[in-house]
């Protein structure tokens, strides 16, 4: 791997964390599968289940109680469940106890299935890859605000928010006395709730407050007619329940079934931790519901508000929001199922009556708990499709934090400050990257350095400075804690040992920027990339572009396809190489070694087998492919790139291309951002990228026999079937265009698509096996390419297996059997190997030799054992699966999916981007000899228009054109990290080397008639990207197609093979030219004019030339929905 040149002033001092940390630790800790059983502590699946058990009857004759949960092994590979469409999971079971009056039984019981997470921090379901985007949300605990009344007057009010349960308020009225709201519903002093939690008297309640007159609290006691405990229960019972009786009894249960109930009230951990922190007490994190102490102290804080002290809380503070994790997201789901499970379970231990006879799993409904855990998955607005265009899209994805969602904001309620950027973002949100749109500022994106720590906040690590010298203790600080703290910039002058050189240093603090003293500094910035996120990171020259255009940078680098031969930029910032890792879409030696074998599949390094992906389908339609980079042979180490993925070159993460451009206007071509390009590009096959498209059809049971796949269609030629095998299915490498066969099917007619004269000959002769119609699957328009993959599923029937089906079994399983066996003989070889060193002796002694005087080897032997066992078990499993066939959805018999590849060139109306927001539409391809050209006679590759540069801010591109130029001429590859880059000094230094003049600027000669223009031009090599927006699929023509049910009108877009609207403007547009017909003609036949559009189709079929306009749908519409609202509107013809 060709290492790049840096031009980062400052070393690193601390590594990145992996950037798939947030998602991966959250959902280890929430299933703590590889902790013993007895060790697990209570968080995620094992505090849901310690929730909800033990489980009691009415009459408490029962007792359900939860021993331990356990997690099988997955019943297909993730591979596999791709391929299937299968979920990725492992059957969850847990140990209950069911204690009875005369005896305990324990019994294992199957709650269904739990999706676990690949090794990418995804999920496979339904053999889609999806994403649980982490939420944003205001964390629990307790909040103080303030309000402007009507009148003006300023009131503070003071909220304990939990994590469930009912929210608790305090609020003065403008009579300054102090009332308490349960669930922003109903009000009453809030004297009455300090009576009910032990404060039953007056003098108690001024006792609380340290004996002193409050004003505030003698005002709320003279409102408050409630004299002790039991009067101030029966007042808050009638208030809450104004139509039930009223019992003593039962406004004690309601008020504590409300405050004081773990089930149905919970602070959770995160809110303990702000009522302690804001309210200076030191109770333990595991208390989690209200008590005496924190109501008095809410109170006293919101008292003293009113006189100055303290100070109200700034909601959209990151102290004050915290990130629910997938973890914690399907922690929440799977204690909904076990609650509603716990309702059944009571329901059937209600009526039991033979307590022996029973066994537990009669009493489980175990759909209860796996149906909300798929609901989430497949159903949640958190739960996605997983964005995979490239593996920066993947990374960013996986990474994303979303304020909407169940409990979240929504989009219309969100107001300007939610979105809006904040101080305490520092080194934890991105500034930078989030939607253009209505999302904008709700969808934020973690930075580089950020963690989540076990509470739920955001991290961000700091260096500790002691006394003006610069720690090497690296902190890891939550944003409240680094509110009053003063914080020096990364790039801070140090000396050898660690001192700030300048005698006031820039700093941050609340907000401000202050130049302070060494010794008043607390903590330094780790690196100057911990404020950006990955995507953001990126971009070289970040500093020199406008926040705006590097907002849409990050955005585009996400949407750029991978390319067939794609390039390393020639400049980076050197996070490309940790993006491709952490992403998963390289494969990583995981231990040091040789390479054994290689070939287009797999990579053998010492025993390990590293199977590659072969040109398999993304979620956004791209090709996975991944390739080998090293040689038989090679000595690799851990953590070493052995073969590069999709979207990577070398290892590192490559998007694009580095093309030769200038910035000049060219015969107004690039008016307005277009681009114009060479068409050498085109021949070259540079930005030419794979893409395949997924075609399914199903055989299934109907009423009137089954459908069939088949190559015997009726009324199809032979020419058009010349490409399918016997079985009726396209062969592998046919080369199809749109309206080709893939898979021929045939479904029985129906007795109402017949003729009049075929039902009379049916009547007449009877049955007869020609009685179906063609079903067939086609390449629907737009679409040509390869056939590169055709699965068939089918159900396996007992005794009706054919001959042909027996072949194919045999050599199923026989390839099976040959790749086990290759990977058992490479662990053997690294045994004999191991054993061979251990213990001193060749190779050949290692299966005679005595182990039990060497542990080690001893050890050793019993790993490799376990390794070839395991592998044996996987090989019977596949083979068994083979043989018992695929499990296919009811009513299906048979399943076959196609699998198209289409190469897709440049063209004319692609959407291509820079690094620097810098997009534009591809307006002409020139052929090379007419591009303008350079002194020596070498043709650029790309002309983009000067006037781009100014307006827009983004002075990046400028810079990385001319340092990339130096760099292709001096053969280097640099890396020139955002806020820590090249200076413009050394961009000069670097074009000088080259031998190219300092300003970047050289004359440029017409490619038509070859005279030299006016102006020098800048020139260089830039990085470009070509994005997902490609015309190819975009282009979509209508002659007649599906109409709406209700409107009558066209349908829109070019999945629905829809029309272009005719909208307000366009409408106008026509009134303007005065063009009466034109516009009739849009707005019924072409429309939604029923009749008349049948009638004009009979003009134009004779010949005939009128327009004779009904009425609209439209209107009947409007004069229904008018008669619906009891307006008698009629049309009456005009006398």
């Amino acid at each position: 791997m060709i290492k790049r040149r840096s031009f980062a002033k400052l070393k690193e001092v601390y590594p990145m964390p992996h950037l798939l940390d947030i998602q991966m630790k959250s959902f280890e800790e929430f299933l703590q599968r590889d902790i013993k059983i007895e060790e697990r502590a209570p968080i995620g699946l094992q505090e849901a289940f310690i929730e909800i058990f033990p489980i009691e009857s009415f009459d408490k004759r029962f007792r359900l109680e939860f021993v331990s949960y356990t997690l099988g092994k997955p019943k297909y590979s993730i591979e596999e469940c791709r391929r299937r469409g299968m979920t990725f999971a492992s059957p969850l079971r847990a140990n209950l106890r069911l204690i009875t009056p005369t005896d305990v039984k324990v019994q294992e019981v199957y709650f269904g299935e739990l999706p676990l997470m690949t090794p990418t921090a995804s999920f496979i379901i339904n053999g889609d890859e999806r994403v649980v985007v982490s939420q944003l949300q205001r964390s629990p605990g307790v909040c103080f605000e303030d309000e402007q009344h009507p009148t003006g007057k300023k009131i503070f009010y003071a909220r304990i928010i939990p994590y469930r349960g009912a929210w608790l308020e305090f609020k003065y009225d403008l009579n300054e006395v102090l009332l308490a709201y349960v669930d922003r519903r109903r009000s009453f002093p809030a004297t009455q709730l300090l009576r009910i939690i032990g404060f039953s008297t007056d003098e108690d309640i001024k006792q609380a407050f340290g004996g002193a007159e409050i004003p505030e609290v003698a005002n709320t006691l003279k409102k408050d007619f409630t004299k002790n405990k039991e009067e101030a229960l029966i007042d808050f019972y009638r208030k809450m329940r104004p139509t039930e009786p009223v019992t003593l009894e039962a406004a004690e249960d309601l008020f504590f079934r409300l405050f004081f109930d773990p089930k149905r009230y919970d602070l959770s951990r995160a809110g303990r931790f702000i009522l302690n922190r804001k309210l200076g007490m030191d109770v333990s994190l595991e208390k989690r519901i209200i008590d005496a102490e924190m109501i008095i102290k809410v109170v006293k804080y919101l008292v003293g508000l009113k006189s100055g002290e303290g100070e109200i809380d700034d909601i959209d503070h990151l102290g004050n929001r915290r990130i629910k994790s997938v973890g914690e997201l399907v922690q929440n789901q799977a204690r909904i199922g076990l609650a509603r499970l716990e309702r059944s379970i009571r329901e059937r231990l209600a009526i039991l009556t033979d307590a022996d006879a029973v066994m537990i799993y009669h009493l489980i409904n175990s759909k209860l708990f796996s149906s909300q855990i798929r609901d989430f998955f497949s159903r949640s607005q958190l739960s996605q499709f997983m964005d995979q265009v490239n593996p920066l899209a993947e990374l960013t994805h996986k990474r994303r934090l979303s304020a909407l969602g169940p409990g979240g904001l929504s989009r219309e309620r969100a107001g300007f400050e939610v979105r809006d950027i904040h101080q305490s973002h520092y080194g934890r949100i991105c500034p930078i990257e989030t939607p253009e749109g209505p999302n904008i500022g709700l969808i934020a994106s973690l930075t580089t350095y950020a963690r989540v720590n076990d509470l739920g906040y955001i991290e961000s690590p700091y260096r500790k400075v002691d006394e003006g010298r610069v720690t090497k203790r690296i902190d890891y600080i939550t944003a409240d804690f680094e509110q009053d703290k003063t914080v020096a910039q990364a790039n801070s002058i140090l000396d050898e040992d660690g001192y700030f050189q300048e005698k006031d240093v820039t700093c941050r603090f609340k907000g401000d920027f202050p130049k302070l003293a060494p010794k008043k500094v607390d903590y330094m910035d780790v690196s100057p990339k911990q404020l950006v996120s990955l995507a953001a990171s990126l971009i070289p020259f970040l500093e020199h572009d406008d926040a705006n255009r590097a907002l849409m940078g990050s955005n585009m680098q996400r949407q750029a396809v991978p390319l067939l031969n794609a390039e390393r930029p020639f400049v980076g910032t050197d996070m490309e190489l940790k993006a491709a890792i952490d992403s998963g879409a390289v494969v990583v030696s995981e231990e040091d070694g040789v390479v054994k074998a290689v070939d287009a599949k797999h990579i053998v390094v010492n025993s390990k087998v590293y199977d590659l992906r072969k040109f398999k389908r993304s979620n956004a339609n791209t090709c996975v492919n991944q390739k080998p980079i090293v040689k038989l042979g090679q000595k690799v180490k851990a953590g070493e790139v052995i073969a590069d993925g999709i979207g990577t070159k070398d290892g590192e993460l490559a998007l694009g291309r580095n093309l030769l451009v200038a910035f000049m206007p060219w015969r107004g071509f690039n008016f307005e951002d277009a681009i114009l390009i060479s068409e050498k590009v085109v021949k070259e096959d540079a930005y030419t990228s794979i893409h395949i498209e997924e075609f399914e059809v199903e055989a299934r049971e109907t009423r009137l026999g089954n459908e069939e796949i088949t190559r015997d269609i009726p009324n199809v030629s032979e020419e058009a079937l010349k490409n399918l095998d016997e079985n009726g299915i396209i062969r592998l490498g046919a080369e199809v265009e749109a309206g080709d066969i893939l898979v021929g099917k045939v479904t029985p007619k129906t007795e109402s698509e017949l003729s009049p004269e075929e039902r009379l000959l049916r009547a007449i002769f009877g049955e007869k096996a020609g009685d179906v119609r063609d079903t067939s699957l086609t390449l629907p328009p737009g679409i040509e390419g390869v056939v590169i993959d055709v699965q068939v599923f089918s159900r396996k029937e007992r005794g009706r297996k054919t001959k042909e089906d027996k072949k194919k079994e045999l050599g199923a399983i026989k390839e099976i059997k040959s790749y086990y066996a290759q990977e058992i003989e490479y662990i053997q070889e690294e045994k004999i190997n191991k054993l061979a060193a251990m213990l001193g002796i060749s190779k050949s002694k290692v299966l005679g030799a005595d182990l039990d005087a060497n542990e080690e080897a001893k050890h050793a032997a019993k790993f490799f054992d376990e390794q070839i066992r395991e592998l044996a078990q996987e090989e019977a499993q596949e083979a068994e699966k083979v043989k018992r066939g695929d499990e296919l959805a009811p009513g299906v018999l048979k399943k076959v999916v196609v699998y198209v590849a289409t190469k897709r060139k440049l063209a004319v109306g692609d959407k291509m981007a820079g690094r620097h927001g810098n997009k534009g539409v591809i307006a002409k391809i020139l052929p090379e000899e007419d591009m303008p050209f350079l002194a020596d006679g070498t043709p650029v590759e790309l002309v983009l228009n000067p006037l781009g540069v100014p307006s827009r801010m983004n002075v990046g591109q400028i810079l990385e054109t001319h340092l990339g130029w130096a760099a292709k001429i001096l053969g280097l590859h640099v890396a020139t990290p955002v806020f820590d880059g090249a200076s413009e000094a050394e961009i000069k230094e670097m074009l000088k080397k080259a031998g190219l003049p300092t300003h970047g600027k050289v004359d440029v000669y017409d490619g038509y008639s070859g005279l030299k223009f006016d102006q020098k031009a800048t020139v260089g090599y830039i990085y470009m990207l070509k994005l997902i927006h490609l015309v190819d699929e975009k282009i979509h023509a209508r002659s007649i197609g599906p109409y709406s049910l209700v409107t009558q009108q066209p349908l829109g877009g070019k999945a629905q093979f829809g029309g272009q609207r005719f909208g307000e403007m366009e409408v106008w547009a026509l009134e303007a030219y005065g063009a009466a017909f034109a516009l009739q003609e849009m707005l019924t036949v072409k429309s939604d004019d029923v009749a008349g559009r049948t009638r004009i189709y009979e003009a134009i079929v004779k010949g005939e030339q009128r327009l004779t306009p009904g009425t609209p749908e439209s209107f009947n519409v409007l004069v229904k929905e008018l008669q619906g609202l009891g307006l008698d509107v009629k049309m009456e013809k005009q006398k």
